[in-house]
């Protein structure tokens, strides 16, 4: 079954887009391409709280499926 992400409320798309950049985020830090303190000043540039917080989840997800400490 395959979903069309346009259709999606922009709420659910921005959560995605959130969860990409937390992966890349810390795909960049395991290349040492960024620093462990890039996470802080990427979160600090979300307005939304409840966005933040996910993204702050995606963040550990990814750090550990990356195993990056």
């Amino acid at each position: 079954m395959s979903v069309n992400l346009s259709n999606l409320p922009v709420e659910e798309k921005n959560i995605i887009e959130l969860e990409k950049q937390a992966a890349f985020l810390v795909w960049q830090i395991r290349e040492s391409k960024a620093m462990p303190e890039h996470i802080e000043t990427q979160a600090n540039k979300i307005s939304d709280s409840r966005e933040r917080e996910a993204f702050l989840d995606f963040i550990t997800k990814y750090k550990q499926i990356m195993n990056v400490a």
